[in-house]
C-alpha cells in the first residue's frame, strides 16, 4: 500500500476530529455563546448540511487543480474554520466556522478516496479505501474523546486549536508524501455529470444512505439508550462508546480486504447482521451482557461498510472526484436522517425506537441491493456483464514530470 494512502487516512482523521469536537462539548460551547444545548446542537447539523450540499461544490471548483494543490488549499479553508471557530465571540460567526468547515472536509474525503483508488491497483483499491477510511473509525475512537478531554480541561475553544495544530501537522505530511499528480478533472462539468444518469449508480447511493441511516439511527441515542434502559453509569458509557470504536476498526480491515471481489455480497450480509444486531439490542436493551454484545455487532456491521459502498459506487459510476463527493453527501444524508427520524421515534415509542427504525431502515438497504446479488448470482462469480466500465477520468491522467 503506498504511503500517500496512509497520509490521506491522517487528512481524514483530523477532518472527522472536528466534526465530532462539538457533539462532545455541547454543554460548553452553548455557555460560551450564550444560547441554548438545542441551539448548539444545530452546529451538528449545519457541519453536516455544509457536508452535504457545499462538498460537491467545492469539489467541482477544484477539479481541474491539480490533487496535491487541491487537498493543501482544503487545508488551508479546514484551517482557517478551525481558527474562527476557536475566536467566535458569537453563535453566527460559530455557524459560519462550522459551515466552512463542513463544506471543506467532504470534498476533502471524496478527493481522498478518488486518489486511493487512483494510486493503487484496481485489484486492492477496497483495501486502500479501508485504509483511508481508518480516519474516520479513528477519529470515532480517538478523536471525539481527545477533543472532548482537551475542551473540558482547558475550555472548549483550545479543543479547536488543537484540531488547527493537528490540520498543520496532516498538511505538512501532506506535501511531504503525496505524489505531485496531474489534475483529473479534464472533463467539462457537464460530462462529469452524465454518469449520473445511470440507474446503477443511484442504485448504490440509495444503499449506501440506508446503511449508514440503519447505524447512525441507533449510534445517535446509544447513551440515553445505554443509562436509562440498560442501567449503566454514566460514567461507563465513555467506556462502551471505546469498545464500539475499535469493532468498528476490526470492522473496516475486514470489509477492506473483502469489498473487491465481493462489495455487493458483504453489503448484503452486512445489512442482514445489522438487521439482527439492532432488533436483538432492541428486544433485549434491558439486559446488559446482551445488549452490549449487540452495540458491538453494529460496530462491526454498520459505517464498516464504507469499502463495499465505495467499490460499488465506483463501478456503478466512476472514482472520480465528483462521484466520490456526492458519495459522501448520501452518507451525510444518512447520517441527517438516521439522527433525525430516531429523535421522532423516541417520542413516538420511547428509546427503544432508534433501534427499531435502525433495524426498518437495514432491511429496506437489503431491498437495495438483492437485486443486482440475485443477478450477479445467476452469471457466476465474473464481473457483471451489465456493470459499466470502471474506467475514470481520473484514471486516464498522468503523473507530472
Amino acid at each position: 500500500m503506498p504511503r500517500a494512502v496512509y497520509v490521506l487516512s491522517l487528512g481524514i482523521f483530523t477532518m472527522v476530529t472536528s466534526e465530532f469536537a462539538v457533539a462532545g462539548l455541547l454543554s460548553p460551547v452553548a455557555a460560551g455563546l450564550g444560547v441554548s444545548v438545542s441551539q448548539a446542537g444545530y452546529l451538528i447539523t449545519a457541519f453536516a448540511a455544509a457536508m452535504a450540499l457545499g462538498g460537491p461544490v467545492l469539489t467541482v471548483v477544484l477539479s481541474r487543480v491539480p490533487p496535491k494543490t487541491a487537498l493543501m488549499a482544503l487545508f488551508g479553508v479546514f484551517g482557517a474554520g478551525n481558527v474562527l471557530a476557536a475566536l467566535s465571540p458569537n453563535y453566527a460567526l460559530m455557524l459560519l466556522a462550522r459551515v466552512v468547515t463542513g463544506a471543506a472536509a467532504q470534498a476533502f474525503f471524496g478527493l481522498s478516496v478518488s486518489l486511493a483508488a487512483r494510486l493503487t491497483r484496481p485489484e486492492v483499491r477496497g483495501r486502500a479505501v479501508a485504509v483511508v477510511m481508518n480516519g474516520l473509525m479513528l477519529g470515532t475512537l480517538l478523536g471525539l474523546p481527545m477533543s472532548t478531554v482537551v475542551g473540558e480541561r482547558f475550555g472548549w475553544r483550545t479543543a479547536f486549536w488543537a484540531v488547527t495544530l493537528l490540520a498543520a501537522v496532516a498538511a505538512v505530511a501532506t506535501a511531504i508524501g503525496l505524489p505531485r499528480l496531474a489534475a483529473a478533472g479534464a472533463e467539462r462539468f457537464g460530462d462529469q455529470l452524465d454518469v449520473f444518469r445511470r440507474r446503477a449508480l443511484w442504485l448504490a447511493l440509495a444503499t449506501s444512505t440506508l446503511v449508514i441511516g440503519a447505524t447512525f439511527a441507533a449510534f445517535s441515542y446509544f447513551t440515553p439508550i445505554l443509562t436509562d434502559i440498560t442501567g449503566f453509569a454514566s460514567g461507563t458509557v465513555p467506556l462502551l462508546l471505546i469498545a464500539y470504536g475499535a469493532a468498528t476498526v476490526v470492522g473496516n480491515f475486514v470489509v477492506g480486504r473483502l469489498a473487491d471481489r465481493h462489495d455487493v455480497a458483504v453489503l448484503a450480509a452486512g445489512l442482514a447482521l445489522n438487521a439482527v444486531f439492532l432488533t436483538g439490542f432492541a428486544l433485549y436493551a434491558d439486559v446488559g451482557p446482551l445488549a452490549v454484545a449487540a452495540m458491538i455487532g453494529i460496530g462491526l456491521v454498520g459505517v464498516t461498510m464504507n469499502p463495499a459502498m465505495a467499490t460499488r459506487v465506483h463501478r456503478a459510476g466512476n472514482a472520480g472526484p465528483l462521484v466520490n463527493t456526492v458519495h459522501g453527501s448520501f452518507i451525510t444524508f444518512g447520517v441527517m436522517i438516521g439522527s433525525f427520524a430516531g429523535g421522532l421515534a423516541i417520542d413516538s415509542v420511547g428509546l427503544r425506537g432508534p433501534l427499531w427504525l435502525g433495524a426498518v431502515l437495514a432491511l429496506g438497504g437489503i431491498a437495495t441491493v438483492l437485486p443486482e446479488l440475485l443477478r450477479r448470482g445467476r452469471r457466476g462469480r465474473g464481473a457483471d456483464p451489465a456493470a459499466p466500465p470502471t474506467t475514470a477520468p481520473d484514471m486516464l491522467c498522468v503523473a507530472e514530470s
